[in-house]
């Protein structure tokens, strides 16, 4: 199969490349980058005029729910959304049903992902043998398995020995481990931000402290054992201030923040929808402005949705009943790029790094991220001019957990490309 995109923006900055550009893609790879390319036979064309083409974006954060939970969500309705999003890749975290702690579990991810043949899937094993924070997985054969991290996401690993050791391992292994920074003896049973607002509306609240002593822990023993530390989901000043910090000092560290950390704040919960009751919680306007600064000045690497579906029946419930978690994957890009690239917080290039590029790098996928001859054909083409409204009825998902719905502004996916294939198209709804 032959596909040659004509006249589009490509801005890959792996490759330092920003112009109008011909890309000619063959049998799943790219075969040619050439400011003009004739179509040869066989081929089928899409005009890119007006488009960008950026290398395949990757959210590196999402809970797909399978095994075990699929009236949540499947690695099918899963990579759907991810493919409407714009996504190439997705990373999946590991709290499954079992959870995914041994070869077993990573290997159906894997050949279930394949069966659907959408997305690239890569499961993030568990750091700790059922996320107990107890004993570590027999971390070497889930990496043979095809598990390309490790994280207790949804749980921090609260025994600094434990952390310790899942480091050692992974600088032999060349693996990133992904900490869930939260101490769990100060967060307890908080259901939001410790502040004005918990004070005043009578909610158990969660200090920024309970982040940030874990990232202290983290970087203190990472500074020593200089492995593949990444901190996810980072939603306080604190912590970009210790990040920042730590990387002056040249400490080995990457870091990513949600959308919803990004363009949201504390004062939503004084409506009491739990659609906002995340974890971390939504923080402090001046929280909020903090990691757009880390996102300007590199401190933050990645953006990940932290995609987290649930039942509209175990989400529609009493605020402090309701789970944590919000959907993302479908909206990232657009959200963001109307809020703070349309802004000028951020340029179009850095967004690219920072959904692409990056977490290519963080991941540790060596032929992903990039535009380049013999590179997996993986591509995301935007429209930067078609506006966009938020909307339920459009979502692939199963949830509708969704914090960004009746939203609007300008900028969208336009088509998804894998390995050759489109497996979206917005006008064909693909």
């Amino acid at each position: 199969m032959k596909l040659l995109i004509k006249s589009g923006r490509l801005i890959d900055p792996a490759g330092a490349v920003d112009q109008v550009m011909d890309i000619l893609i063959e049998n799943g790879k790219f075969k040619e980058i050439a400011k003009s390319i004739k179509k040869v036979s066989g081929c089928s064309v899409i005009d890119a005029k007006e488009l960008i083409v950026a290398p395949g974006f990757i959210d590196m954060h999402t809970h797909l729910r399978e095994p075990g939970q699929e009236n949540k969500e499947s690695i099918a309705s899963g990579s759907q959304a991810a493919a409407r999003g714009g996504f190439t890749s997705i990373a999946c975290m590991a709290n499954t049903e079992p959870v995914n702690d041994n070869r077993s579990v990573t290997e159906f991810i894997i050949a279930r992902a394949r069966q659907v043949g959408l997305v690239n899937i890569f499961p993030i094993a568990a750091v700790s043998k059922g996320q107990l924070g107890e004993n570590l997985v027999e971390m070497a054969d889930l990496v043979e398995g095809g598990a390309v991290a490790f994280s207790d996401d949804g749980h921090c690993v609260m025994k600094a020995d434990l952390i310790r050791k899942a480091l050692e391992y992974a600088k032999m292994l060349d693996v990133p481990i992904i900490e869930h920074p939260e101490d769990h003896s100060i967060s307890a049973e908080g259901q939001v931000n410790e502040g004005f607002i918990s004070y005043k509306y009578g909610l158990r609240g969660i200090l920024k402290a309970a982040e940030e002593v874990i990232v202290a822990r983290d970087l203190i023993l990472q500074e020593r054992i200089r492995s593949r530390l990444h901190l996810t989901h980072i939603s306080t000043a604190g912590s970009v201030e210790l990040i920042r910090n730590a990387r002056k000092m040249k400490t080995p560290v990457s870091a990513d923040a949600t959308p919803h950390h990004l363009l949201l704040n504390e004062e939503l919960i004084l409506s009491y929808n739990p659609v906002y009751k995340v974890k971390p919680p939504l923080r402090t306007e001046a929280d909020r402005l903090e990691l757009i600064r880390g996102l300007q000045d590199g401190t933050i690497d990645c953006i990940a949705s932290d995609h987290a579906p649930h039942t509209r029946d175990d989400k529609d419930k009493e605020f402090e009943f309701a789970p944590f978690g919000v959907i993302g994957m479908e909206t990232s890009f657009s959200v963001v790029y109307d809020r703070l690239v349309r802004s000028k917080l951020l340029t179009l290039n850095r967004l690219v790094e920072l959904f692409s590029t990056n977490p290519a790098r963080v991941l540790g996928l060596k032929n992903r991220g990039r535009v380049k001859p013999g590179y997996p054909a993986d591509l995301t083409m935007l429209n930067l001019k078609k506006r966009f409204k938020i909307e339920e009825k459009d979502f692939r998902s199963k949830a509708n957990n969704c914090p960004f719905l009746g939203w609007e502004g300008q900028g969208a996916i336009e088509h998804t490309i894998v390995s050759g294939n489109v497996v979206y198209s917005r006008k064909n709804r693909v």
